[in-house]
């Protein structure tokens, strides 16, 4: 019976420490995905906004020399991006957005922004980015 209550203790101390660890298991550091020496700024048109866990993207159709191109950039979360002000209102699709940060390591058009600009207020907020000075 002993054996029976400590199996089932240890089971459920398992489970439990599994379940808080699986969260950061899939979470990537700053320098992993994105490159502090490659800083880009780039402005176009807010197409998509996904506000959601674990960080908030949004995605700009971009004039390029091939004609438009669709971007993609990260954010903070969103309770980090609440504190800095911003709301799933802050821009709406079809505004235009100037954003620097830095761009993806693999070359795809993926950006860690760092500032975004509403370019019709001049209105312009941090992004809430992962890099994190000296810590690249």
């Amino acid at each position: 019976m002993q054996r029976k209550v400590l199996f089932c203790a240890v089971a459920v101390l398992t489970g439990c420490s599994l379940l808080i660890t699986m969260p950061t298991l899939g979470h990537h550091s700053f320098s992993a995905q994105y490159d502090a020496e490659q800083s880009i700024t780039l402005t176009g048109t807010l197409t998509k906004l996904d506000w959601r866990n674990p960080h908030v993207y949004f995605y700009l159709d971009v004039e390029g020399a091939a004609g438009y191109e669709t971007w993609a950039f990260e954010m903070g979360s969103p309770i980090s991006m609440e504190r800095l002000g911003w709301t799933r209102k802050s821009a709406n699709l079809g505004d235009e957005l100037e954003v620097e940060g830095s761009l993806a390591r693999d070359g795809s058009k993926l950006v860690n922004a760092t500032t975004v600009m509403l370019t019709s207020s001049g209105r312009r907020m941090f992004a809430g980015s992962s890099q994190i000075e000296g810590n690249n």
